[in-house]
């Protein structure tokens, strides 16, 4: 049984609480690995490494700290199929999918090279008789990111690139699910160039997200995953005086108008609605039809494509749409909601709930699941599965399905298909939902722009990567400066004003 480390300090380090998470294979159901779960000490001891290497760091020139990253991209792209071989080991995802993982989360990285640009700051210069002013972008210091199981590689570089551009050093608690990759990318950042204990890993649970809100040297905390925990780190991190960015759950919704095209809106609706088994914060999990025969319409372009999708273990080839889901736990829940739906009343149009495949009978893998007319107030509705579920409520106006976008308690994604531009523009306009797709139907924004929803997908003021992420993880210092011939001739004691 292979016991994985934490990277601390430029080295794999063994745990030390004698905790350990067990690390599964979601094809065969099996334990592959062992994972360590940090006591404080551990972190704290992490902390204390960061905050000794993070002043040279930052007194390291951006345009030094950016070709590190330089470099990292070019080991990212020689390294590709081997991390996206270990994302698909732990996580369950297909090779295609993991390698997507990689290269969302490498964009950013090429994004951060740009640090000696991002990072200047304002200057005026006579802005008083003698007195000119100006802004600097200076690093936090210490930072720590706590990521997900479902995007092992792209959620930490969307996090630790923009932290060690800007100059900060860096701890991520990844999820115990899926460790390895994390791992990888410490050890692929120092061989590009950073220094030790700028990018450290500590595996843990509760105790270790608790060490990092509670230590004082931590300046900031990011986190993405469920609403719940996401509301816990908010306020307790907002609580210890931190700069704090956490994204919870989602329920994205995707209008289909009369006039879309419906062969386009069922390929987006199954892909964005089954890859990665639908274990996406930007999945579409709710079909909204506008109209009885508009739906009528979808499902029968719906069924047959849900219906030949090929779920199977990453290493059956790259055809697998689709692998299983992470864990036992997470299948069970799954089909606890399947269920639910079904008692609730709605019509469970593509059944998966007796699909096995032969070989893995003991994997976590579930099979796609098409429900129609369902209503808002059931439980796949109002909930956030996380799974190969893909749940129609039919509108019978646009403002009906705008509405249902609008109400929901979760505001990440949403999309609209339709060939009227003003319909898109007044959705876009109108929708209270961070990120908008018009025929897109996973509007992720790239490196360049930000990401990040709205109401209860959201907390905090800044989105991550894109100019925001260099706002996060930096504090901006104002500077007035005089150099007055006169000063010998004494102090002014009435507050300046312009002339």
């Amino acid at each position: 049984m292979q016991e994985l480390t934490h990277y601390i300090n430029g080295e794999h380090v063994k745990g030390t609480s004698g905790r350990f998470a067990d690390v599964m294979n979601p094809a065969t159901g099996e334990v592959q690995a062992k994972c360590p779960l940090a006591s404080k000490e551990e972190l704290d001891q992490a902390v204390a490494y960061a905050a000794a290497a993070q002043p040279k760091w930052a007194a390291t020139n951006p345009q030094r700290r950016a070709r590190v990253l330089m470099k990292l991209v070019d080991l990212l792209n020689r390294d590709m199929d081997k991390l996206a071989e270990a994302l698909s080991r732990e996580h369950g995802k297909t090779l295609p999918d993991a390698a997507g993982d990689v290269q969302r989360g490498l964009e950013v990285v090429e994004y951060c090279i740009g640090a000696p640009q991002l990072l200047k700051g304002e200057f005026t210069d006579s802005a008083g008789p003698g007195i000119d002013m100006y802004s600097m972008r200076q690093p936090l210091g210490v930072t720590a990111g706590i990521t997900p199981f479902n995007f092992p590689a792209m959620i930490p570089m969307w996090m630790f690139a923009p932290a060690i551009a800007c100059g900060n050093a860096f701890i991520m608690k990844p999820s115990e699910r899926d460790p390895s990759v994390p791992l990888m990318l410490a050890e692929l950042a120092e061989e590009a160039g950073l220094p030790k204990g700028i990018l450290q890993i500590v595996n843990g649970d509760k105790e270790a997200v608790d060490a990092i809100l509670y230590n004082d040297v931590v300046q900031s905390v990011g986190f993405v995953g469920s609403t719940p925990i996401a509301e816990y780190i908010y306020a307790t991190g907002c609580a210890q005086g931190k700069r704090v960015q956490c994204f919870g759950g989602a329920k994205n919704h995707m209008i289909i108008m009369p006039d879309a095209d419906m062969a386009q809106a069922a390929d987006a609706l199954v892909g964005a609605g089954y890859g990665a088994a639908g274990e996406r914060c930007m999945a579409i999990s709710v079909a909204v039809p506008v109209g009885d025969d508009t739906a009528d319409r979808l499902i029968e372009e719906l069924v047959p494509r849900i219906e030949k999708l090929k779920v199977g273990p990453y290493t059956a080839g790259a055809d697998v749409d689709y692998g299983p889901v992470v864990t036992a736990a997470a299948k069970a829940n799954i089909e606890r909601l399947v269920q639910t739906g079904i008692d609730q009343g709605a019509k469970l149009v593509v059944d998966g709930r007796d699909f096995k495949l032969q070989g893995y009978e003991d994997g976590f893998f579930v099979g796609p699941h098409l429900f129609d007319h369902a209503t808002k107030d059931m439980d796949i509705y109002t909930q956030e599965i996380f799974g190969p579920v893909l749940t129609c409520v039919r509108a019978q106006t646009y403002e009906e399905a705008l509405g249902l976008a609008m109400d929901h308690e979760y505001g990440n994604g949403t999309a609209i298909f339709t060939r009227d531009g003003d319909a898109a523009r007044d959705f876009a306009n109108r929708v209270n939902v961070g990120m908008i797709g018009v025929n897109v139907p996973i509007p992720v924004p790239l490196a360049y722009h930000t990401f990040g929803g709205w109401k209860k997908s959201a907390f905090g003021d800044l989105n991550q990567h894109g100019p925001d992420a260099f706002k996060f993880y930096t504090r901006t210092k104002t500077v007035t400066a005089r150099w007055p011939s006169g000063i010998k001739e004494g102090g002014e004691f009435s507050i300046p004003v312009m002339e």
